[in-house]
Order: structure tokens, then C-alpha cells, then sequence
């Protein structure tokens, strides 16, 4: 095996700790979850290391707790009226406490678009602030949906009321619009980050996601991370990748079977 190719696989496994395994569909049942949770847990037991969480809706945070309980593996949930957040914002923080009572150790909520579109930014700043305030414990990621913005300083702007009104971390997309990841919204959150911490001495978290399927997508957004941020955000709690087919293609690359 030669250095590179030592070197790829290094970083391959890497990327299966940075992993949020993710079912979020409209047909998704407790036996699907379920899979899924064993499908992290044979992951986890094959490559030595498994995903950082497994995402699901809210209501199967709690047969994706009971699945993982003791692994590790954290439960990450959408709540929040995810993916459009056009619900009002008191259900909005109900879903999100719901989730949270049902074991969620993670919540990934949306701004409201058309709000921050419109130039409303308190309405923004504040509906961040009272689900922070709803997440108890959990770890909060504010998804931009950065492919509705519209501009690079639009997703620079939007990145910064998330990180001022308390996000942990700040995550592209959905993954239900076009464009969902793209490495140009990356590297403006990230250096929305670096500012920050170059500021305040305050780690944020990152999460591209949507459309990463392959293993050079996700060594790209790797080594963006590394390169803005250096190799101490590489770790699952400043740096996670949305992921519902990566892991297969990573597992075949290193020849390791889930059977």
C-alpha cells in the first residue's frame, strides 16, 4: 500500500466518526430507524469506529435511543418543523422539547427563510435563542438552508446571528432543496467560524450536508475544514457531515463488509 493510499484510508475512517447516519423520509417507520441504528452499531463493530449519531425525526427519537443506548452513538433529531420551518414558533419549540424528552442528545432545527429573506432578523435571532433554550443539554445546529439565500454574504450574515444567538453549530441544508452542500457555502461559514474564534476564542461547530455521497465529496469538505480551521476542528464536536449513503461507499472502499 503506498503512503497516499495509507493516508486516504487514515482519513476515510476519520470521516466514519464524523458521520450523522440519517433517515429522513416521509415513509420512515420504527423498523427503518431501527435498521438504521443496527446498520451504526455493525459500522461502529467492523471499522472500530462509528458514526458520531444516527438523525431521525422526533418521533423515533426514542426507538433510536433504545437501539443505541450505551454505544457511543449519539441520537441526533430534525425538530422544529423541519425541513421548512413554517410552523408557529411556540409549536416549533414544543417539537424541539418533545424530542429532547425523548432522549435526543442532539437537535438540528431550520431559520425561518422567508423571514430572513425579508430582512427580519430579530424574528430569526430570537426563534435560535428560544430553541437553544428548549434543547436543555442537547447540542443545537441551526440549519441556514444556504441554497436558498441567495448570496455568499447572505449565508455569512445568517451564519452569524445563528452563532451570536447560541448555536454549537452551524449546518448548510436540509438536503430537500438544490443546491443542498456546496463547497462555496462551506468556506463562507467557515470563515464566519474562524472570525469568531479569532475574536472570542469560541469553537463552533460545522456540518455540510445533502448530496454528499461519495468519499472524495466528503475528503473535499474534509480538508476545507482543515485548511480554514485547522486539524483541531476535525473531531465529531466541531466537525460533523450529513450522511445517508456516504457510508457505503466508504465502506467499500476500505473493503469492509456490513454483512
Amino acid at each position: 500500500m503506498t503512503e497516499a493510499l495509507e493516508l486516504r484510508n487514515e482519513t476515510l475512517l476519520r470521516v466514519i466518526g464524523l458521520m450523522d447516519l440519517t433517515t429522513l423520509e416521509g415513509t420512515d417507520t420504527d423498523e427503518r430507524v431501527a435498521t438504521l441504528c443496527s446498520k451504526a452499531l455493525r459500522i461502529q463493530e467492523i471499522a472500530g469506529i462509528g458514526p458520531a449519531a444516527v438523525c431521525v425525526y422526533p418521533v423515533f427519537v426514542k426507538t433510536a435511543q433504545e437501539c443505541l443506548q450505551n454505544s457511543g452513538i449519539n441520537v441526533a433529531s430534525v425538530a422544529g418543523a423541519f425541513p421548512s420551518g413554517q410552523s408557529p414558533l411556540s409549536i416549533r419549540v414544543l417539537e424541539v422539547e418533545y424530542a429532547v424528552k425523548n432522549g435526543a442528545d442532539e437537535i438540528d432545527m431550520v431559520i425561518s427563510r422567508g423571514r430572513f429573506l425579508n430582512n427580519d432578523f430579530d424574528f430569526v435571532s430570537d426563534e435560535i435563542r428560544q430553541i437553544k433554550t428548549a434543547c436543555g443539554e442537547a447540542h443545537l445546529k441551526v440549519i441556514l438552508e444556504t441554497g436558498e439565500l441567495g448570496s455568499v454574504e447572505k449565508i455569512k450574515h445568517a451564519s452569524r446571528i445563528a452563532i451570536m444567538a447560541g448555536a454549537d453549530f452551524i449546518k448548510t441544508s436540509t438536503g430537500k432543496i438544490q443546491p443542498a452542500a456546496t463547497p462555496e457555502a462551506m468556506i463562507a461559514m467557515l470563515e464566519v467560524i474562524k472570525e469568531v474564534f479569532e475574536s472570542t476564542g469560541k469553537k463552533i461547530g460545522i456540518k455540510p450536508a445533502g448530496g454528499i455521497s461519495t468519499p472524495d465529496q466528503a475528503l473535499q469538505y474534509y480538508q476545507m475544514v482543515e485548511q480554514v480551521l485547522g486539524q483541531e476542528w476535525l473531531n465529531p464536536h466541531l466537525f460533523r457531515i450529513g450522511a445517508s449513503r456516504l457510508a457505503d461507499g466508504i465502506l467499500t472502499e476500505l473493503n469492509l463488509s456490513l454483512k
